[in-house]
């Protein structure tokens, strides 16, 4: 990678060091001012460095009095959808009310600052058929949780193409934007902006540019970046690459004492060839990640320990014998931690439901549930562990699915919504 620095503060990182639109299918210690340029294979690295405050998303365990949520659904814009809807969520009885709605171009990923004062949402663009030269953007929002209301408060560019997953810092000075690209150029990158203290976002003081490719004709051309994840302890940035099969890994450093952010000594994780990883989470204990594989339709078992990950396990997704598409996408953890649960699209449409093995972090399949639509990207559990909520893109629809503690298995008969291309569910307190 070739990695250049410009900034009034800036230094070089170590040499050792190393990295969706609505119709796609995958889909610095201080220094005297100069500048500093340093080849280390594998991504291009363009900051400056920024220093501002805000605060990192939580989730809350607790129902609130009367056992009602917010939950504001991400969706994408080319059909019914206007932008991000907000709804008030009944715990005791799985049902949703409208509330609110805030016109934005393809919301298609969105984040909640912990004090639920602010939301973040990308706006992914230019997707398939749009021209390389457009960028995509992050818009800010303030929101009012007691009343449900959002109210935009600016927009600044991703610096990347098809903006597809945000993430806080853990001292929620920067937000993380991943950019996946379906166009070669500008390819595939992740962008920090900077978070002021009255919500609204700075233009970005770091773009990250991976560089290399897969197998997969179409799929793997070029580096498609798709998420961005902080490891437990806030020290480690897992960025997960769908075009390079790679989960690049870097130090945050927001002290400045190796710059912003900087290749590891070991510079990534490799997965199987073709695979595409996707999406990661971090188990409860800390000890152990999952990680969605898209192209693979697979979900795989990570021992981690200090920013290293060790593969333990890969689980398919697809019942033995299945032969349409499928693509792997979202998984989230019960709120107990004692269940994980799995998307996988094409022609699957389901959930996986799998028992985490409390020592080992292991998985055992449990069962496996119909979305009962097509193309179920997304989907959230409620806080409280009761609910589990998908969204079937292709379909204009959500089905809440009620949720066994016990067996983790999801119980027939769901409530549907009616919502144009929902994608992305984030529950926030009243």
């Amino acid at each position: 990678m070739f990695l250049r620095r410009a900034a009034a503060n800036a230094v070089p990182v170590p040499s050792s060091a190393g990295a969706g639109s609505p119709s796609r299918s995958r889909r610095t210690e201080r220094r005297p001012a100069h500048l500093l340029t340093q080849l280390v294979k594998g991504v291009v690295i363009m900051a400056s460095v920024a220093a501002t405050h805000a605060f990192a998303q939580s989730a809350s365990t607790t129902a609130p009095a009367g056992g009602v949520y917010n939950l504001i659904v991400g969706t994408y814009t080319a059909g019914k959808s206007e932008g991000l809807y907000v709804y008030h969520f009944d715990t005791q009885t799985g049902d949703m009310q409208p509330v609110s709605v805030a016109k934005t171009v393809n919301p298609s990923f969105l984040v909640v600052s912990k004090d639920n004062r602010f939301v973040y949402a990308v706006n992914e663009l230019p997707g398939d058929n749009g021209p390389a030269s457009l960028r995509g953007d992050v818009s800010a929002f303030g929101f009012d949780a007691a009343s449900g209301q959002l109210t935009f408060l600016n927009k600044v560019s991703a610096q990347g193409n098809d903006p597809c997953y945000l993430s806080l810092s853990p001292d929620g000075r920067y937000l993380f934007v991943a950019n996946y690209s379906v166009a070669a150029d500008p390819g595939g990158s992740f962008a920090v902006l900077p978070v002021q203290q009255d919500g609204t976002l700075g233009e970005s003081v770091l773009t990250v540019h991976h560089e290399g490719g897969g197998p997969v004709k179409g799929r793997q051309d070029n580096a498609h970046v798709h998420s961005t994840v902080f490891s437990p302890d806030g020290h480690y940035l897992f960025t997960q690459d769908l075009g390079t099969d790679k989960l690049w890994t870097y130090l945050y450093t927001p002290d400045g004492s190796r710059g912003l952010v900087s290749p590891t000594e070991w510079r990534y994780t490799d997965v199987k060839s073709g695979s595409g990883p996707r999406h990661l989470i971090f188990g409860n204990d800390g000890r152990h990640a999952y990680l969605t594989s898209e192209l693979a339709a697979t979900v795989t078992v990570f021992a981690y320990h200090d920013g290293h990950m060790k593969l333990e396990q890969v689980e398919k997704l697809a019942e033995p014998g299945f032969e349409g598409t499928q693509g792997a996408a979202a998984l989230h953890l019960s709120p107990d931690g004692k269940f994980l649960y799995v998307s996988n699209r094409g022609d699957a449409n389901d959930i996986s439901i799998f028992a985490v093995d409390g020592d080992s972090g292991k998985l055992k399949r449990v069962g496996r549930q119909s979305s009962l639509g097509k193309s179920p990207r997304e989907f959230a559990i409620d806080p409280t562990g009761q609910w589990l909520i998908v969204g079937n893109q292709n379909s204009d629809t959500a089905y809440v699915f009620r949720r066994d503690q016990q067996t983790g298995l999801l119980e027939p008969n769901p409530k549907r919504i009616d919502i144009g291309s929902p994608v992305d569910f984030k529950f926030v307190a009243q």
